[in-house]
């Protein structure tokens, strides 16, 4: 993985379903200038691949 820049936010996401539709979850991970890192995720019982990638 490439350095961060100090002066840029840094977003990472991603969702997934096992199975589609089927249960699913997504995450994110948020990084701030100020070295501040915020993660967060949620889930469904029951979504699609494309719904998860999109919440």
């Amino acid at each position: 993985m490439q350095h961060l820049k100090r002066n840029h936010i840094h977003v990472f996401v991603d969702g997934a379903c096992k199975g589609n539709p089927g249960p699913g979850g997504w995450g994110v991970i948020l990084i701030l200038p100020d070295v501040y890192v915020k993660e967060t995720g949620g889930h469904q019982k029951t979504a699609t691949n494309n719904q998860m990638e999109l919440t």
